[in-house]
């Protein structure tokens, strides 16, 4: 039995306390969180202690840790649990800076402890199809991967300020995806911002709607637009033109039927937020931390993982910032 200590109880949190009751030979140790109101009722829905960070690193029984809390505190959580000789999930990103990450990368090789991130979109049954096909050589060598990525509404401004900005905050998953499906890594960015939602987002010095375009070292091309703003739902889609063919990864709605009337055809809008559409990744992506944990399997999204999508975030933002292109 893994005994395991989460961090955070918002609602990343919640979803991964969930996912990690479900799995055999878990358990639930400790509750960590600022919030103790929100500590102590998640621990109670599992059986679980509140505790605080020393506490529950201290405790040699507890051979896992989930890091849901704020990005501000991913790093330190990093760095003291690997040196607790701890397996490692943690949510993206690593850190806000590249240096704090690549020191988060340099603890966890030194310590030999698991860390995966979360980049719960490779563990989308839709997208890990799109990646197994290609893998297959169903459309031969990749040449263009184009993703659409599009939030239903823009976070609270106070979060903004926050976050790192809309490329290391929103789009790092989108980079994460580009290295992934492409199987390459990049030379150049070019990235380019605008405020088009949002007059508030502008003055809190980030953006809301950006286009990326990447060229990796194999010449291949991703070409990466996203908004915080889709009135029809939470839209996410990709596809991989290749020498051989293309390969699309759809919308998720809550039905597959289509209405057919005399004015018009319609189907479901996509489901709302990623807590809808990656309802499914979540689970599997904490399946996978677990065999990870008990068998050795193999980890699919690493600490280094997270660096490189933070140092395509980083290129993007500067990019934005001088008007340029940025080589890597």
């Amino acid at each position: 039995m893994t005994a395991v200590a989460l961090f955070g109880a918002g609602r990343i949190g919640k979803i991964h306390a969930a996912n990690l009751a479900a799995q055999p030979g878990a358990r639930l140790k400790y509750v960590v969180d600022t919030h103790q109101p929100s500590a102590q009722e998640l621990a109670a829905q599992y059986g679980a202690s509140v505790s605080d960070i020393d506490s529950a690193l201290a405790d040699p029984e507890v051979g896992a840790v989930v890091i849901a809390s704020s990005t501000d505190t991913h790093a330190d959580l990093i760095l003291r649990a690997a040196a607790r000789g701890k397996a490692i999930f943690c949510e993206k990103p690593v850190d806000l800076t590249l240096e704090r990450a690549r020191q988060c990368a340099a603890a966890v090789k030194e310590a030999g402890v698991a860390c995966l991130i979360g980049f719960q979109r490779r563990y989308d049954p839709t997208f890990a199809a799109v990646k197994a096909r290609i893998e297959a050589g169903e459309i031969g060598q990749p040449e263009v991967l184009v993703v659409t990525s599009r939030d239903p509404g823009a976070p609270p401004v106070d979060y903004i300020k926050r976050s790192g900005g809309i490329f290391k905050d929103m789009l790092i998953h989108d980079f994460d995806i580009c290295r992934w499906i492409l199987a390459d890594e990049a030379v150049s960015v070019q990235a380019t911002a605008s405020v088009l939602t949002d007059p508030a987002i502008g003055e809190a010095g980030d953006a809301d709607t950006t286009a990326v375009t990447i060229r990796t070292r194999s010449g291949r091309l991703c070409q990466i637009n996203t908004s915080r703003r889709a009135a029809y739902g939470y839209d996410q889609r990709f596809e991989v033109l290749g020498s051989l063919g293309m390969l699309q990864a759809g919308n998720h709605r809550p039905t597959e039927v289509t209405a057919y009337g005399g004015q018009h055809v319609s189907t479901d809008l996509p489901e709302h937020f990623f807590l809808e559409r990656y309802r499914a990744a979540y689970a599997l992506e904490m399946a996978h931390f677990f065999d990870v944990v008990q068998h050795g399997a193999t980890p699919r999204t690493t600490v280094e993982d997270g660096v490189k999508a933070l140092e395509l975030a980083d290129a993007a933002t500067r990019s934005w910032q001088e008007n340029r292109l940025i080589s890597l």
